[in-house]
């Protein structure tokens, strides 16, 4: 695994996607969840954890965080 920002979240590789965002979600600052203008951000910061666990789960690895 290379995203430093979805091995801070720390979730086995069993979690759920809806996990993996809620675990997201958390992770931002609430003044971040706030902006409107960075809706886009979020977004793509949200897509790049999940696929970050898609690529996880795919190479089989059972560790957490």
């Amino acid at each position: 695994m290379t995203d430093p920002a979805y091995q801070r979240l720390g979730l086995p590789a069993t979690a759920s996607p809806y996990t993996v965002l809620r675990a997201a979600v958390r992770a931002l600052h609430p003044d971040t969840r706030a902006v409107r203008g960075f809706r886009a951000a979020r977004k793509r910061f949200y897509w790049q954890m999940l696929c970050a666990h898609v690529a996880r789960q795919a190479a089989g690895d059972s560790s957490t965080g």
